[in-house]
């Protein structure tokens, strides 16, 4: 059914995992969390504010009966997130997933007027936070040999979004931390991926119509035409959490995978190993260089 309402389907992919999703109290991250109780993980939910994620932790149970443990974490605070991975050890003996979904929109309208303080914070919240929460979890998917980071992306990552520099720089920077982790945690079979889940209708959005001008004409445009279609839904966003957070997509990692605009669906094992035998869905720029790996034509060059 989706809209966190009932479960959208039987799927146990994930029984037996237990998942920690920060930024759980709403929109992506709840829809993530409660896909993830749906595929019978044991889902340790995560937010600044703990109304909130209580409230997912009882939608999880309305659900499909199964809790969660719902607690109050700041990402930005390395003190809060080492208690977050303890207490999940501690409670559930593992951790097998996270999901870094917390994060913030940060200051609107052009550089030279943001606050200089309003960006520090929101690259310490997207992108340190992020880096956090890797690193507390790490030493427990190292030493189990077994580990899925999913990081979320956003608008600004792969093309200039003016008057959202903060945004756009940290989540940029997610990007090529998660290519990065990707292959510092091959040998210990942690695979690393990052997620644009699209246009999704969240907090955020509302902020965008706040600031109306300042956000720049396009930008509030577009907001207004989200507004008015719906935007894309974020149970897409939390299928493809499931996908990569599951056995399906083993051998897949260093990625950045749309999901309303990447076929995802249809990834097996043989096109898992084509897309990670070339330069798609990452960072790299587009040259001679990087088109080669595509071997345009039989024997051809490029460029």
């Amino acid at each position: 059914m989706g809209a966190h309402g009932r479960p959208l389907s039987g799927d146990r992919r994930l029984t037996g995992r237990v998942a920690i999703v920060t930024g759980a109290g709403r929109g992506i991250g709840r829809g993530i969390a409660l896909a993830f109780s749906d595929a019978g993980a044991q889902v340790v939910a995560a937010s600044r504010s703990l109304p909130e994620v209580e409230e997912t932790a009882a939608m999880g149970s309305t659900r499909n009966g199964r809790p969660m443990l719902a607690l109050a974490v700041d990402v930005s605070d390395w003190q809060a997130v080492q208690e977050l991975a303890a207490r999940t050890i501690r409670e559930f003996g593992a951790i097998h997933i996270l999901v870094n979904n917390a994060g913030v929109l940060g200051p609107i309208g052009p550089l030279v007027e943001n606050s200089a303080a309003e960006w520090a914070r929101t690259i310490q919240i997207n992108l340190v936070g992020t880096f956090y929460c890797c690193k507390a979890v790490l030493p427990q998917m190292m030493q189990q040999r077994y580990g899925k980071i999913i990081n979320l992306s956003g608008g600004g990552a792969s093309a200039a979004r003016p008057h959202f520099s903060a945004y756009a720089a940290s989540k940029a920077a997610v990007v090529r931390l998660t290519e990065t982790l990707a292959e510092e945690g091959r040998e210990y079979n942690v695979h690393v991926n990052a997620i644009a889940p699209g246009a999704v209708n969240t907090h955020m959005l509302d902020q965008v119509l706040r600031a109306g001008p300042v956000a720049g004409e396009r930008a509030v445009a577009e907001a207004r035409r989200q507004l008015e279609t719906g935007g894309f839904s974020a149970d897409l966003a939390a299928s493809l959490a499931v996908f990569l957070a599951s056995d399906d997509s083993n051998g897949l990692s260093g990625k950045l995978i749309a999901a309303p605009h990447d076929s995802w669906q249809t990834w097996n094992t043989n096109r898992i190993a084509e897309v990670m035998a070339a330069p798609w869905f990452t960072l790299r720029r587009i040259d001679p260089f990087t088109l080669s790996a595509f071997k345009a034509g039989p024997g051809g060059t490029v460029g």
